[in-house]
């Protein structure tokens, strides 16, 4: 049987989690962490349980016991399709079917501004478009939030997809004024995957209050989100960095950026709904 507030936090030794560690533990004492590597600096509090996520009784034992899933695991980046088959689609569904199995309540998926890159920045979305994938691992992202659908409906787990942006103190650039989130504020978004009690499945973006935002987050804000980063704070430094970068004739058209110029053998004026 689940433990009552026993949560599993996958990644936890990635980027993002490493950022937002610390923060969680705060909120969630006691957090068992996973990654194929130990992280660094672990807490009394905190456990680590080593898995890969290709190896489905690693994901197993990590899963053992707890009531709810933070699931950041897996290559977080475009990637060859073996390396994006194993670990973020074959990877994701050992998790969700070793949550099902273990009776987990309610799991977060870590997906992507990049399962919907193709759409054009000029073009504000809400959660319920169809993907448009700017990569395989853009497609990698576009099939765990189907899992997480099939896992919700099928089997009753409360599922939150977090269409990530970007994460970070500030915005690197100036696509990411507009898909900037605070580490501050993703962890709001994943309180309210874990707590809030009308979560069944939910896609929501993960992005902070930006003014140039091509994301309608309205239903977040239903769920009681309320952001308190703004990335228009660090308007100067990100377009000092976007003089270095220079122009992107394919990318900077698009909501994806790089990840859709990467590769392309298109017209632009075909590319994009």
């Amino acid at each position: 049987m689940a433990d009552a507030r026993k949560i599993l936090f996958t990644g936890a030794a990635g980027g993002i989690g490493t950022m937002i560690r610390p923060l969680l533990a705060k909120l969630y004492p006691g957090l068992v962490l996973s990654d194929r590597v130990e992280p660094k600096d672990l807490l009394p509090t905190e456990t680590f349980v080593a898995a890969d996520l290709t190896k489905p009784d690693e994901v197993a034992a990590a899963v053992k016991g707890v009531d709810s899933v933070i699931h950041l695991g897996g290559f977080s980046v475009e990637g060859p399709w073996d390396t994006i088959l194993q670990s973020n689609i074959i990877g994701c569904y050992n998790m969700f079917e070793a949550a099902r199995a273990a009776g987990v309540k309610r799991l977060i998926f870590a997906s992507s501004n990049h399962a919907i890159g193709f759409y054009p920045r000029k073009r504000r979305i809400g959660p319920n478009v169809t993907v448009r994938p700017d990569s395989r691992y853009g497609v990698s992202k576009a099939f765990g939030e189907a899992l997480g659908a099939l896992y919700s409906d099928k089997h009753g787990m409360a599922v939150t997809c977090l269409r990530i942006g970007n994460v970070g103190p500030r915005p690197l650039d100036v696509r990411r004024l507009s898909i900037w989130i605070s580490p501050e504020d993703i962890v709001q978004l994943i309180r309210i995957g874990l707590e809030h009690p009308d979560i069944r499945f939910e896609i929501l973006y993960g992005a902070s209050d930006n003014a140039t935002s091509w994301w309608d987050n309205s239903r977040a804000t239903e769920l009681g989100y309320r952001p308190t980063g703004k990335s228009e704070d660090h308007r100067a430094h990100a377009e000092a960095e976007q003089a270095k970068i220079g122009p992107d004739p394919v990318g900077d058209l698009f909501q994806g950026g790089t990840f859709c110029s990467a590769e392309f053998t298109n017209d632009v004026k075909r590319a994009g709904p």
